[in-house]
C-alpha cells in the first residue's frame, strides 16, 4: 500500500520564501521554542489539492486559530505539524487495512531535526534517520544494484545516522491539534469547493493542479 501527500516540502518553501527567504536554521529556532500546538494554530496543508487519503484536487489550504499573538514561528511550527497530522491520517487509514506500521523513516528535508522530531511526536511512532537522506533516487540505485547482483541485503544499503522516539509529554496537545485537523477538512470542504468552482467559472480555468480525481466534488 502506497500514498503521498500532494504538498509538503513546497508548503514549507512556500512560507520561507513569503517571509523574505529567511533561512530554515532560523525559521526552525524561532519554531523550537513555540509550545506543541502552535498554541492553537492548525494548518491544512493541501496547498494543491491533496491527493492520498482524500482525493480532492480542489481541497485548499487552510490557516484556522490565527491571532495577533501568533508570529513568525508559529505559523512555521504550524506549517510542519500540519505536515505531520497529515503523515498520521496516512498512518490512520492503513493501519485500517493493514498491519499498524512500526517506524517512520524520514529522508530529504523531513529529516531535518524539528521535523523529525514533531512528525515522531504527532505519529507517536518511532523515526529512523538513514545516513543516507535523499530517497527516491537512494532506493532507485538499491533495486538497481539489487537487481545485478550488487547489493545483498537493505541492511548492507542503509546505515541509521539517528533514531527518534516520541515524547508522551506532547500527546495530548497533538491530540487536540489532530482533531482539529480531522474536523476541519469536511467542516470546510463545501465551502472551499463552492469557491474553487466560482473561480474556475468566471477565470475559465479548468485545469488542476494535481493529478488525483475529486473525491465526489460538486
Amino acid at each position: 500500500m502506497a500514498g503521498g501527500t500532494a504538498t509538503s516540502g513546497a508548503v514549507v518553501e512556500w512560507l520561507r520564501e513569503l517571509v523574505g527567504g529567511t533561512s530554515y536554521e532560523q525559521l526552525a529556532a524561532e519554531a523550537a521554542v513555540v509550545p506543541a500546538g502552535a498554541d492553537a494554530l492548525v494548518v491544512l496543508p493541501y496547498f494543491a489539492g491533496e491527493r492520498t487519503p482524500l482525493f480532492d484536487e480542489k481541497a485548499r489550504g487552510l490557516v484556522a486559530g490565527l491571532t495577533l499573538d501568533h508570529g513568525r514561528g508559529h505559523l512555521y511550527r504550524a506549517v510542519l505539524e500540519g505536515t505531520a497530522y497529515a503523515i498520521r491520517h496516512h498512518l490512520d487509514e492503513m493501519s485500517g487495512a493493514l498491519t499498524p506500521p512500526q517506524r517512520v523513516i524520514a529522508v530529504g528535508g523531513g529529516a531535518r531535526p524539528l521535523w523529525t522530531r514533531i512528525v515522531s511526536d504527532v505519529t507517536g511512532q518511532t523515526q529512523l534517520i538513514p545516513e543516507q537522506t535523499i530517497g527516491a533516487s537512494y532506493g532507485d540505485a538499491y533495486l538497481a544494484g539489487l537487481a545485478v547482483g550488487l547489493v545483498d541485503r537493505a541492511d548492507d544499503w542503509t546505515r541509521w545516522a539517528a533514531r527518534v522516539e516520541p515524547d508522551p509529554s506532547t500527546a495530548a496537545a497533538y491530540h487536540r491539534g489532530y482533531t482539529a485537523y480531522r474536523s476541519l477538512y469536511p467542516a470546510t470542504r463545501t465551502i472551499i469547493h463552492d469557491m474553487v468552482n466560482g473561480w474556475r467559472s468566471s477565470s475559465g480555468h479548468t485545469t488542476s493542479t494535481t493529478a488525483p480525481t475529486a473525491n465526489g466534488s460538486p
